[in-house]
Formats: structure tokens, C-alpha cells, sequence
């Protein structure tokens, strides 16, 4: 188990350092957790994730107890905790990405833009804001992730969920990039989106569970 534990912290601590390259978050803003077994691997409260080394591995059982090295975990732990107690991901990627929260801030639903809104399991709902790292903002996501894969937290960011660190990590950058899109749209003077139906949506959410290579 330890030699699988390590191998998941060394690939957390890769996509934690990837939102970072790819603008989606600044500093130590976000963070990311992936579950091995019944413990949770988490990025560690304040540290510059280009600092993280294998030795700084930071884990907690499902119900918040430190079990796994001596870091403080993130302050967003009952975030990531209420998605692991009720769904079956296996990891979860939070960030600050710039539109997305530009977004969050505009409506109550991410307007169906792009059929890719599929991916994410439908239109993306916004969660009510609540302070960072609050069991309230967790019940608040939970709420928003009801039958989806993503959501977004007013005011603050994203949050996503996989079966794996890259399953996440894509969703998010979806997200984000959707984001842009209506943002983008919606700039333009004089003009509205056309927007997709839930069952214009649905219908490319079928078609997705064939999508890709066999296996």
C-alpha cells in the first residue's frame, strides 16, 4: 500500500504543479486529493507545490484524521471529504481558474454553450458562496454536484471529481474553457449565444460513453 500511496502523491503533486502552468490557479490557491484505499492523499495548507517533495506526502482517513505525514492538509479538506463520502470519486481537483469564477459570480447555472457540457453531466450548476474551507460550503457543493461531475462555487472557483487524477484535472480545464466561451460570447455587443436544450446536451452524453479507444 505505501508503495501505491507514493506513486498516487507523486502523481497529485504533478497535477497540483499543472494548475499552476496552465493559469488555473495562483500560488497555493486550490488544491488536490486522489484516495487510495480508505485514505485520502491531500496537497498541504500554504506550500508552493513546486516545493512538495516525496517525503511531504500529507494523507487523512474519511473522517479528517491525519494519517499520513506531519503538514497541515488544505484548509478545503471537508470539501474534498464530503465528495469522497458520497460519491465514488477517487479524486478531486479544486482551483481558482479565472473565467469560471468570473462566472460564478453572473448566474446560477453555467448557460448550455458547448455540448461538452455533457462531460460534466448536464448543465453545471453554481454553488451558494460560504466561506472557504466551512462545512457549509461543502454541503453547498454537494448540493451543486447532485448527478454531476463539476460545479462551481460562487465567488471562489471550481471543484471537480474523477476516477482518476486525470479525469478531474480534465473536467476542470473543460470547465474552465466553457467558461471562456460564453464569457467570450456574451462580449460581443448586440448579439445573445444560442444556447443547447438539456436534451440536445443528453443526447451528446450518450454518445460520449462510446467515446475514445476500447478499455
Amino acid at each position: 500500500m505505501r508503495h501505491t500511496e507514493a506513486r498516487a502523491w507523486a502523481e497529485l503533486v504533478a497535477t497540483a504543479r499543472r494548475t499552476v502552468a496552465d493559469g488555473l490557479v495562483v500560488g497555493t490557491s486550490g488544491n488536490v486529493s486522489v484516495r487510495v484505499g480508505d485514505i485520502v492523499l491531500v496537497t498541504p495548507s500554504g506550500v508552493p507545490y513546486d516545493r512538495l517533495t516525496p517525503g511531504d506526502l500529507t494523507g487523512v482517513d474519511l473522517d479528517g484524521r491525519q494519517v499520513r505525514g506531519s503538514l497541515v492538509p488544505t484548509s478545503e479538506l471537508p470539501l474534498h471529504l464530503a465528495v469522497y463520502r458520497t460519491t465514488g470519486a477517487r479524486a478531486v481537483v479544486h482551483t481558482h481558474a479565472v473565467h469560471a469564477t468570473a462566472v460564478s459570480t453572473l448566474v446560477d447555472e453555467l448557460p448550455l454553450v458547448h455540448y461538452m457540457a455533457a462531460a460534466l453531466g448536464g448543465a453545471v450548476r453554481v454553488a451558494p458562496y460560504a466561506p472557504y474551507g466551512s462545512d457549509e460550503l461543502a454541503a453547498h457543493a454537494l448540493r451543486a454536484l447532485r448527478d454531476r461531475s463539476g460545479c462551481l462555487l460562487r465567488n471562489h472557483g471550481t471543484l471537480t471529481h474523477g476516477a482518476t487524477l486525470d479525469q478531474a484535472y480534465d473536467r476542470t480545464a473543460q470547465l474552465e474553457w466553457m467558461c471562456r466561451l460564453w464569457l467570450t460570447a456574451s462580449s460581443v455587443p448586440h448579439l445573445t449565444p444560442s444556447l443547447l436544450t438539456p436534451e440536445q446536451v443528453a443526447e451528446v452524453g450518450e454518445r460520449l460513453r462510446g467515446y475514445g479507444q476500447p478499455g
